[in-house]
């Protein structure tokens, strides 16, 4: 589908929202095919097209057309401008933004849905960095109730969100709204966070790129939190160089985040595009799924689909190392929560904690201060209660003494002691095989259902969260149904650069992505 867009010589540019980069919109401004703010019109028709029917934004920035305008005076006056400038993108709703309240997902938190509205007074540091990058945001997007969900969006107070590339299919979550929006060409690109899947899982389910970053990279301070021991943000884009010129904008050190004190010296000086190449996985060795990771088998589809992309990760010159984990003992760390059958929720202890950090940070005139207030404003439907969303982290040994003094520093050791096994395993294998990453089929079968009860069944959720290690996933094709196929690779701490760079090289040689057929709504 292609959209006019009105330049300022009154000629029209035939855009195909659904497939536009950075590049190309750089391009644009640069050849006067299109200005910012002819391009974010153009944005915001396609949302009024296409939202009823995906429902990926439920806040629309009605500053968005200042912003471009500015962006548009301060490239007519000669300014340097980087090359997000201009660029469309939307933010998950749990990053604050001033002007906009922070619902994550939940009813008792919007007074569109009869609840209070938590108004921040400052930007998160990753939105304020987006401002600054000169991105013009038009809004942002829907999220299950506090981001609970890997797979879907579906209890949100804001309704369903849809999959843009395959709508009778989860959409993945919890960042599904920020999917969708770049799916569907309403951006070109956008801002997500993950503690257990939330990036990789959507970016996955939707056919795009999503970077899942070290933990300490990128400043997470005004995002609502599941756990400040896993929490990361990152971008969801269409192609791999889009998302690493986002991580430029979003990594570093941030003073309201001190573990993003550990990333500095981690950037590549020359931002994380200058490694990219599509000669990057030639002399590689990349380690290949198997039960030493995880013992969960592919489905026979997965595994056939797995075999084919071997074959093209070969002949780009890479040498692939079966199952390097076998024997180390790596998947036997691995132990979902009760009642939970796939997922680990180790290290979420330490949320009523974080989340009364959060509520610190939004200032004295918040319509909620406190945890106590939380629970109070929330307690028709208690996030920790049986039947609540995060009804499982009372069977966390180490949860019920931070629930009991949520302003004390939590005392989460046995994370601390799984982590360490998970970094000390990994570097061992890595150190044995010489390996340069892993790739792997980001889930293991096809996507289930929209209307089912089935989950999203990934290969990596819990083990690179709970270590804190970065992982790039990129299209790989399709099932025999539409459902798109999803390769990722995982790398060591602070790897990204050269995970970016081997994702980029398979992108540029493979070209799977197909443009969706959307449907208006």
């Amino acid at each position: 589908m292609s959209k006019s867009i009105s330049s300022p010589t009154n000629h029209e540019a035939d855009v195909d929202l659904s497939s536009l980069t950075v590049a190309a919109v750089q391009d644009g401004f640069s050849s006067g095919a299109f200005t910012a703010e002819s391009l974010t019109r153009a944005c915001i028709r396609q949302i009024e097209t296409y939202d009823g029917t995906y429902n990926a934004i439920i806040f629309r920035n009605q500053q968005a057309i200042d912003d471009a305008r500015e962006i548009d005076r301060r490239r007519a006056a000669g300014d340097v401008l980087g090359p997000l400038a201009g660029v469309p993108v939307v933010v998950k709703d749990p990053m604050d933004m001033v002007g906009f309240p922070t619902t994550a997902g939940w009813k008792f938190l919007s007074s569109k849905a009869g609840g209070i509205d938590l108004m921040p007074e400052r930007d998160a540091p990753v939105v304020a960095r987006m401002r600054t990058a000169g991105a013009v945001i038009l809004g942002k997007t829907n999220v299950p109730v506090l981001s609970h969900s890997g797979t879907h969006a579906s209890d949100s107070w804001a309704g369903p969100t849809i999959n843009v590339a395959m709508p009778d299919r989860m959409p993945g979550g919890s960042s599904a709204g920020t999917a969708s929006a770049v799916a569907s060409g309403m951006v070109v690109l956008g801002l997500a966070e993950e503690t257990g899947g939330s990036i990789q899982n959507p970016a996955s389910a939707q056919d795009l790129v999503g970077i899942k970053p070290t933990i300490g990279l990128v400043p997470n301070a005004g995002v609502v939190p599941l756990s400040g021991n896993r929490d990361v943000v990152g971008p969801i884009a269409r192609c791999v160089r889009d998302a690493a010129l986002c991580l430029d904008v979003l990594a570093g050190y941030s003073s309201e985040d001190p573990k993003t004190l550990a990333g500095v010296g981690k950037q590549p000086k020359g931002g994380y595009t200058s490694t990219l190449s599509k000669d990057a996985l030639k002399g590689k060795r990349l380690g290949l799924y198997g039960d030493g990771w995880r013992n969960q088998p592919l489905s026979e589809e997965a595994a056939a689909l797995y075999e084919r992309t071997k074959e093209e990760l070969l002949g780009l010159g890479a040498t692939l190392i079966e199952d390097p984990f076998a024997g180390s003992g790596f998947a036997s760390l691995r132990e979902p929560t009760p009642p939970l059958a796939n997922f680990d929720a180790r290290g979420i202890e330490s949320v009523p904690y974080d989340l009364q950090k959060y509520l610190d940070r939004l200032g004295p005139n918040a319509a909620i201060k406190t945890i106590e207030q939380f629970a109070e404003v929330t307690a028709q439907e208690n996030a920790f209660g049986p039947k609540g969303v995060l009804g499982f982290l009372p069977n966390l040994p180490q949860f019920a003494a931070v629930l009991q003094n949520p302003r004390l520093p939590p005392d989460i050791s046995q994370f601390i002691d799984l982590k360490a096994k998970y970094l000390q395993i990994f570097s061992e294998v890595f150190a044995k095989h010489q390996l340069d990453a892993m790739v792997m089929p980001q889930m293991r079968e096809e996507l289930p259902a929209l209307q089912g009860s089935g989950t999203i069944q990934e290969t990596t959720v819990g083990e690179i969260n709970i270590a804190g290690l970065p992982g790039v996933n990129v299209p790989a094709g399709y099932y025999a149904s539409g459902s798109p196929f999803s390769l990722i690779f995982v790398g060591h701490l602070w790897s990204e650069a050269e995970l970016l760079s081997f994702a980029f090289a398979y992108e540029a040689a493979t070209t799977h992505r197909k443009r969706p057929a959307l449907m208006a709504g």
